[in-house]
């Protein structure tokens, strides 16, 4: 019975099922290799290597039979100038394919991956040509695109230039603000909208970005990523092509393009440069057109393992025990965007064994775990937090995941669940670990049932990280130390560092995040303080006498150890 829990939501790689049917891997491998996947965000192929189940030159032989097409050298094979302009940079890259040969109405690509079709239409459109593949090593595929295609930083602005010249050609594109349903849809489709699109989607994979937004305005059209926290413009499109971008989009997330009027959400999933992508889209109407969001979620980034959240060790081995209890609520605070629901995935992915049933209620789900039951929560369609969870503790579970506690009947049925024999994770929004007591009383739940049943609460923030490129040390003056409450002898004759900026990291001096937390564990002390109805400093004191850190005293230690600088300590903390 346990075993048919086990496969919820199976992750499919049609890689995987070429290997089983050859007899090189057995069922039992091809699983294990999902769930490294779904833990890494690894490709498949480079697991499939890692693990020595295969070399390269033979998965490539394996591909090319059941494909139907050959394997070639790149090594020896020039391609001539006028076959590599046939492909754009941005195309080339987006798709990771290189132009080896072309005739007057057929053009072969070299690439590393299976062919899906829904790529080979999309490249037969945009290139107006026929297409044929070649299969050729990964390495030497991304390092000639590289090596052809040069400078990825001119590729926007070539893109934009090239953009103006289609404007003038193509007449699809050049619709007014109340186009008809067949207007949109010729421009949404025209080439060159889906060439800008796919370049500045994988200009944001490739950037790390985390958001994606595309904003029209009375007089500009504004595309900006969020990389590390902070927002960064690109260069601008004309802004009559809001509409046919926007409509793309669209498209491309199944959402209807005539509706203007109210939001919409959708998601998108493709293969962006080799790494396989969900984008979560969000359409919100505003006074000069729909301005649209992308939520990037690139499983290559985030890695859904504890021990690669960076919690200090002590932390780290609190937290791991913590979540092995049979019963009880764990929770995680911090803002928006401070990192609270990989944290929450990636304590699941500890616990997600075949002995455990785990049920999630999210709005929305994030990542598709195999093995946990995923409910979204919808309540157009009545699927509120409250009912879902009512169902939750019909359906046997031993661990369940509420996404946020957001009002005092999500509060009951957690609280509920735990004292029938439950563990309960969840999200708070509050400022720190102890001011998750205090919101949980403003929400009017008892304070004995919280003194009861709340196990942990880990309050964390994402700092930017100092660009290792860049890095700088200097030595902190008095005014500096001040503002973090530090002694000369606390810092001693230890360095401070700082990012330069360089080409690596945008000019920013940073370069990826990283988590400051604290944890507070709620011993008797704290609850006993939690039944008096102390206030929060009271309880936040206590918990520092008891040993906890307060998340300033942990993004302090990061400076000390040069991974972060004194301007994120004191925007963050």
């Amino acid at each position: 019975m346990a075993e048919t829990l086990k496969l919820i939501a199976p992750v499919y790689d049609p890689l995987i099922d070429l290997v089983v049917s050859n007899g090189i891997i057995d069922q039992q491998q091809a699983d294990e290799l999902r769930e490294e996947h779904t833990n890494t965000g690894k490709p498949v192929r480079k697991l499939m290597i890692d693990m020595g189940y295969l070399n390269e030159d033979d998965l490539l032989s394996m591909m090319a039979a059941y494909q139907g097409c050959e394997v070639i050298d790149l090594s020896v094979v020039t391609p001539e100038a006028d076959v590599i302009q046939c492909v754009p940079a941005s195309v080339a890259r987006m798709y990771n394919v290189l132009p080896v040969y072309a005739t007057a109405g057929t053009i072969t690509l070299a690439t590393s991956d299976l062919i899906d079709p829904h790529v080979m239409d999309e490249l037969m459109f945009v290139l107006t040509k026929d297409v044929q593949f070649v299969l050729a090593r990964e390495s030497d595929v991304r390092k000639l695109v590289a090596e052809y295609y040069g400078d990825e930083s001119s590729t926007v602005s070539d893109m934009l230039n090239s953009l103006e010249t289609d404007l003038a050609l193509d007449t699809s594109l050049n619709i007014d603000e109340n186009p008809d349903d067949k207007s949109l849809e010729s421009a949404a489709a025209a080439a060159p909208v889906i060439r800008f699109v796919n370049l500045v989607m994988y200009q944001a994979v490739t950037d790390r970005a985390s958001d994606i937004h595309f904003e029209p305005f009375e007089k500009e059209f504004k595309i900006r990523y969020r990389v590390d926290g902070a927002l960064y413009e690109m260069s601008p499109p004309p802004r009559r092509l809001a509409l046919p971008i926007i409509s793309r989009i669209k498209v491309m997330s199944g959402l209807n393009i005539a509706e203007r009027r109210v939001p919409q959400d959708g998601r998108i999933s493709l293969t962006v440069a080799g790494h396989s992508v969900d984008l979560r889209v969000s359409c919100l109407p505003t006074a000069h057109g729909e301005s649209v969001v992308l939520r990037v979620l690139d499983r290559s980034v985030v890695s859904l393992e504890l021990s690669n959240v960076g919690l200090p060790e002590d932390v780290y081995e609190d937290v791991t025990m913590d979540i092995e209890k049979p019963n009880g609520i764990f929770i995680v605070t911090g803002p928006t965007g401070s990192g609270k629901t990989t944290t929450l995935y990636s304590c699941l992915q500890r616990i997600n064994t075949i002995d455990q049933k785990l049920l999630t209620a999210e709005e929305p789900v994030e990542y598709d775990i195999d093995g946990i039951v995923q409910v979204q929560i919808s309540p157009s369609a009545g699927n509120t937090f409250g009912k879902v969870l009512r169902a939750f503790l019909r359906q046997d579970p031993d661990v369940m995941m509420i996404g946020e506690i957001r009002d005092l009947e999500t509060a009951e049925i957690a609280v509920q669940a735990s004292l029938t024999g439950h563990l309960v994770f969840s999200t708070l929004h509050t400022n720190d670990a102890s001011g998750a007591v205090t919101r949980l009383i403003d929400m009017n739940v008892a304070p004995y049932l919280i003194a009861s049943t709340l196990e942990a609460v880990l309050g964390q923030r994402l700092v930017r990280s100092v660009c290792l490129n860049c890095k700088e040390p200097y030595m902190p003056d008095e005014d500096t130390l001040q503002r973090l409450d530090l002694k000369r002898d606390n810092v001693g004759d230890r360095p401070f560092y700082y990012g330069r900026g360089c080409t690596k990291c945008n000019g920013t001096g940073y370069k990826g995040r990283k988590g400051v937390f604290e944890y507070l564990r709620v011993t008797d002390p704290i609850r006993d303080m939690i039944n008096e109805r102390r206030p929060t400093l009271f309880i936040r004191e206590r918990a520092r006498e008891l040993g906890m850190r307060t998340i300033r005293e942990d993004a302090i230690r990061n400076v000390l150890d040069g991974y972060t600088t004194v301007d994120e300590v004191l925007r963050y903390t």
